[in-house]
Order: structure tokens, then C-alpha cells, then sequence
């Protein structure tokens, strides 16, 4: 799969996710394996206005690239500006989000809203071609419900309007997250176009990115909720590709690298902030270990993270006691 100058075979990406894509995960999923990395979607129009949160999300590492940063909004001219600002960021090229299904935004005509018009899709996507030097790609849905799937007369327009590659999450927006994705939809898609296509949607195991390439045909796999506090899926997903097994982690790992994730949060921001933005992680991080509700309630309550390493390290200790734990 080409994008721009980026070359990468069977790649295996992490999603855009609100909330969840920062700067220290995406580092933790590159060290881990991740093929290309996508930023949180960004608001156009937070980013026009300067809005202090929309620009944060602009904060790129060199170590973390290939580097996508997504964007979203239904207004051309403020997309048009949005997409300029975004180029001056440095990603290595820039993805528009038609696909997000939540209230907020399909009210403000942005995200998966522009399923119900293919044509502004595509003339959005133009302008923004047009208006950059960075590639442009697209991550769409298969339509807005299960009567008006538009996705393959979508991604030859999306072709047509100069889009580099397309991510299609397989389900249609009054999905949501519920149901079962579709992949039979991309080997339609790769039967109408040239350009990369990228299959999204229960992609949560190595065995499930194995089947996705096989099945689908994919240029690349995209990987979501799965990889929240299991960075490791990327590398396990490789091996698996190549070995047909995979080396489990062991308890140690996921602490450390647990701790080394919550490192990174507190370089790039506030400790407070980075301590309670954290918690989040600590589900994925300990999922499957004996007895992780204890350590698990603990660490959610701390507001340093001194407090967060010594009970961390003290749960470590537990599973060495436990040699042949792995998950």
C-alpha cells in the first residue's frame, strides 16, 4: 500500500479515536508495531477558531511517524482552512472523517452525516485535495443505515475526487458499535478502485487480522477499541502473520509498559490531568491477570504517580509469584 511516499506491506494501523489516539498512545502503539498512526479526529472548526484542545491534538513526535492527522466538519471553506492548518502541522498526510456516527456531530452535518450526500463527500474531499500538497484520504462507513448502503458508488467518487486511500469501518451508521461488521463489502470496494483500501471494524485478535487480509483482500487492517491498554496486538498480529503463533505477554510487561504509557501522558501534560486521563487504561492494561480488581480500584483513585508505580510494582510482584501466567 502507497500513500504519498509511505510504503507499507500488509500494514496494520492504529484508528483515530476521540479521546484515546494522544500523542504518548500512539507512541506506545508504534513501539509496539503500528504500521501508521492516526491522531484524534480534530474539529475544523476548533481549529480555525484556535480552540486550545483542537490545537493540542496538532502535537506530532518525530518518532512516531507515518502520522495521520484526522479532521472533521461539514463547512467547505472552514474544512478548505482547516486542512491548510493541519498541513502546517507536518503529518504525513491528512484524513477526513466521514464515518463518525455520534449525535453531536452528525447534527452539524460532519462525520457520518455526509453519507447522506455522496456528492458533497465528494466535492468536500476535492477541495481539500485541492487545497493541500499532503495526501488526503477518506474513512467512511458502509452508509448511514442498513437500507441505503452507498459504500462502493461512495468509494469510486471518493477515487474520482483525488482521495489517496479509503478506510471503510464496515458498518453502517445506526450501527454505531453494536452488530457485526461486514467485511464482504471490500472485496466489492477493491473491484471498483485503485487506490488503497483499508478494512475497519472487529478487528480485536491476531487471528482476526489474519482472517481480515485473507478474507477481505485489504491493502492494510485498521485497529480500534482493541488496542486500548493492548498495544501489543500490533506486534502479536505480525508474528501471527508470519509464524502462525505469537509470544503471550507476560504480567511484567504489560505493568511496565503500563507505567511507561502513563510516563509519556505526564511529559505532555499537566499531572493532574494526565493522571485522571489515564485511568482509562488501566481496564487493558491488567485485563485477564488474577485478581486485577484490587490493583485496578486502587490505581483509579491516585492522584500521583509515585502512589501508581509503588501499587503497580507491588502487583507485579504478585504475578512473578505466579510464573505461568501469561495473557
Amino acid at each position: 500500500m502507497r500513500i504519498g511516499n509511505i510504503d507499507v506491506d500488509k500494514g496494520i494501523l492504529l484508528a483515530p479515536m476521540e479521546d484515546v489516539t494522544d500523542l504518548p498512545f500512539r507512541l506506545i502503539c508504534r513501539r509496539y508495531g503500528a504500521d501508521i498512526v492516526y491522531t484524534e479526529f480534530i474539529s475544523s472548526d476548533g481549529l480555525i477558531r484556535d480552540a486550545r484542545r483542537s490545537m493540542e491534538k496538532l502535537r506530532l513526535a518525530e518518532e512516531e511517524r507515518p502520522v495521520a492527522i484526522q479532521i472533521f466538519g461539514g463547512d467547505e471553506d472552514v474544512m478548505v482552512e482547516a486542512a491548510r492548518r493541519a498541513e502546517e502541522a507536518g503529518p504525513d498526510f491528512i484524513d477526513i472523517n466521514f464515518g463518525c456516527w455520534v449525535k453531536n456531530v452528525v447534527v452539524r452535518n460532519a462525520g457520518a452525516a455526509l453519507l447522506k450526500d455522496p456528492a458533497q463527500m465528494q466535492k468536500l474531499t476535492r477541495l481539500l485535495v485541492d487545497a493541500v500538497k499532503k495526501p488526503v484520504t477518506v474513512k467512511t462507513r458502509l452508509g448511514w443505515s442498513s437500507d441505503s448502503i452507498v459504500i462502493v458508488e461512495v468509494a469510486k467518487m471518493m477515487q474520482d475526487a483525488g482521495a489517496a486511500a479509503l478506510t471503510v469501518h464496515c458498518r453502517t451508521r445506526d450501527m454505531g458499535h453494536d452488530g457485526n461488521a461486514d467485511w464482504t463489502w471490500i472485496p466489492k470496494i477493491k473491484a471498483v478502485v485503485d487506490i488503497p483500501v483499508i478494512v475497519n471494524g472487529d478487528i480485536k485478535t491476531p487471528e482476526d487480522v489474519k482472517r481480515a487480509f485473507d478474507e477481505t483482500g485489504a491493502d492494510a487492517v485498521m485497529i480500534g477499541r482493541a488496542a486500548i491498554g493492548h498495544p501489543f496486538l500490533f506486534a502479536h498480529a505480525k508474528e501471527f502473520m508470519e509464524t502462525g503463533s505469537y509470544t503471550p505477554v507476560l504480567p511484567a510487561e504489560r505493568i511496565r509498559t503500563c507505567l511507561e504509557h502513563l510516563r509519556l501522558e505526564l511529559e505532555y501534560k499537566s499531572p493532574r490531568r494526565a493522571i485522571h486521563e489515564f485511568r482509562k487504561h488501566y481496564g487493558g492494561y491488567l485485563k485477564g491477570l488474577p485478581n486485577n480488581s484490587f490493583c485496578r480500584q486502587d490505581v483509579v483513585r491516585f492522584e500521583t504517580y509515585q502512589e501508581v508505580e509503588d501499587r503497580m510494582m507491588l502487583f507485579a510482584d504478585e504475578m512473578a509469584a505466579l510464573a505461568d501466567v501469561v495473557v
